[in-house]
């Protein structure tokens, strides 16, 4: 990735997986972002891989941290603030992607064919704010389909994904799918393949809506900034 201009480099906290595949969409994910703004793009790793967080923004100094998470979860509650701090505490963390994405995971879903509800698939998390914020994407993935729709969880939290799925089918729902609340496939996605639905869509990815999500996340951040420093006017 570039730096083609002096400016403030742009880091993804994105975090790690140990699939080859989910690497290289959160790797193609930064050269799509690099490219889309023409700024210095790295990638911070919250887990599992190196450099970490804390590692690349120590080599940066100022730097604009977007969270590439759907959920305010521990990651992005305490490892993310921890990192800014560990690193001498010059970078600007910006809110989180979150359900903003939403429509993007619609576009995933539309590919998988018809269905009568909807599981809403998600990592899941001790955090119930975390778990709040996935409830009311369930609500809205509904509303926007005019389906029923259940959240279910991989891991921490219950319904778990199977139980979701056997709910609706309970339920009387002959065609039941779900849709991947998931960025990059990996151990998670494989186990939303497993629960049992007749469809599962593919994770967000690299999509253009998620693009546009960061570069608007990292402008605003930019704006703030700008503005907090602008000498103020003095009347006469």
């Amino acid at each position: 990735m570039r730096r083609p201009r002096a400016t403030r480099p742009l880091v993804l906290a994105v975090h790690g997986t140990r699939s080859a595949e989910g690497t290289a969409t959160s790797e193609a994910l930064g050269r799509a972002v690099a490219e889309r703004l023409d700024v210095e793009t790295h990638l911070g790793w919250v887990d599992i891989h190196t450099p970490t967080l804390t590692d690349t923004l120590r080599s940066l100094g100022e730097a604009v941290v977007v969270p590439v998470f759907l959920t305010s979860g521990y990651h992005v509650t305490s490892d993310i603030p921890a990192a800014i701090a560990a690193a001498g505490g010059r970078a600007t963390a910006t809110p989180l992607i979150g359900a903003d994405v939403l429509p993007a995971v619609l576009d995933r879903l539309a590919e998988v064919g018809d269905f009568d509800a909807v599981v809403l698939g998600s990592a899941g998390s001790l955090r119930a704010r975390a778990l709040a914020e996935v409830r009311a994407a369930t609500i809205a993935l509904g509303r926007a389909l005019r389906r029923p729709a259940l959240a279910g969880y991989v891991t921490a939290a219950s319904p778990t994904v199977p139980e979701a799925v056997a709910e609706l089918r309970a339920a009387g729902h002959a065609r039941v799918a779900v849709a991947s609340y998931l960025l990059a496939p990996g151990r998670f996605s494989a186990q939303l393949a497993r629960a049992g639905a007749d469809a599962v869509s593919r994770p967000i990815g690299v999509h253009p809506l998620l693009i546009e999500l960061i570069v608007q996340r990292r402008q605003a951040a930019l704006d703030q900034t700008l503005s907090a420093t602008r000498p103020k006017a003095v009347n006469d």
